[in-house]
């Protein structure tokens, strides 16, 4: 095979990896309300997309270079979750049901956490369950230290879009952009 067709190739991998990862970035700050960082994203995604995928139909002689798209997508997906997860972006809500409810809170407040905590009964009688919001990066050293007190507890983590303790500014459309609001 030539180096032309080899570097060729190369080169659509690496651009459809590099598309596809910002495609699932630019999925996460869609979902965290940052639509102008989106915005951004997405116009260099489909910017790098729209070179790609024209290489390949001019070229559908060589379905080497198909195959390399195909690849490349693959890849992009496998790339942008990892970065994705190392990024941890967001903050998460942690909620913890467990039987040291008591011990569980106070050690987390003492580390700066702020918990809610409610008792309850459940299937096998008084139960605590537990509140705390925190940065997506510190999850995992709050659910060790949970688990660490009580490995028979049950926890769920949601992604957190939107609290009260952020402040949204919403500007009601002017000029074209009013024709799309709602009435």
């Amino acid at each position: 095979m030539p180096l032309e067709i080899i570097a060729k190739c190369l080169l659509i991998i690496v651009a459809r990896i590099t598309d596809v990862s910002l495609g699932t970035l630019r999925t996460v700050f869609i979902v965290h309300g940052r639509k102008g960082i989106a915005f951004v994203v997405g116009f260099i995604e489909i910017l790098i997309w729209l070179v790609v995928i024209s290489s390949v139909i001019k070229n559908l002689d060589k379905p080497i270079y198909a195959v390399s798209y195909a690849f490349g997508f693959g890849l992009g997906t496998y790339v942008g979750i990892t970065i994705e997860a190392w990024l941890k972006a967001g903050e998460q809500v942690i909620r913890t049901f467990t039987r040291k409810g008591g011990e569980i809170a106070t050690g987390l407040r003492s580390s700066g956490y702020i918990v809610t905590q409610f008792e309850g009964t459940g299937r096998e009688g008084p139960i605590s369950l537990l509140f705390l919001k925190t940065d997506r990066r510190k999850v995992a050293e709050v659910v060790d230290y949970v688990t660490g007190i009580d490995p028979d507890c049950f926890y769920i983590i949601d992604n957190v879009r939107l609290s009260s303790g952020r402040k949204i500014r919403y500007q009601s459309p002017t000029g074209w952009r009013a024709i799309l609001k709602k009435k």
